[in-house]
């Protein structure tokens, strides 16, 4: 059973890397929009893992500092 799920997961690596290729040259636009989004869904994931460590902020302040 082990070596079925082991090609399986070969083949589907290689279908992944084809599909990400053919896209990066026919669709060079497309795959930089899709690797920007990534990296800055990545981004805001990490400040709100660090922004949970602190002190949660009262809405009132969060109001201010936006008027100010």
């Amino acid at each position: 059973m082990q070596i079925v799920s082991t090609i399986d997961e070969k083949k589907t690596k290689d279908l992944l890397k084809a599909a990400l290729v053919e896209l990066m040259e026919e669709e060079p636009e497309v795959f930089s929009r899709i690797v920007i989004q990534a990296m800055e869904e990545v981004g805001l994931a990490r400040a709100i893992r660090e922004g949970r460590q602190d002190d949660f902020v009262e809405e009132e302040e969060i109001y201010n500092i936006l008027e100010s």
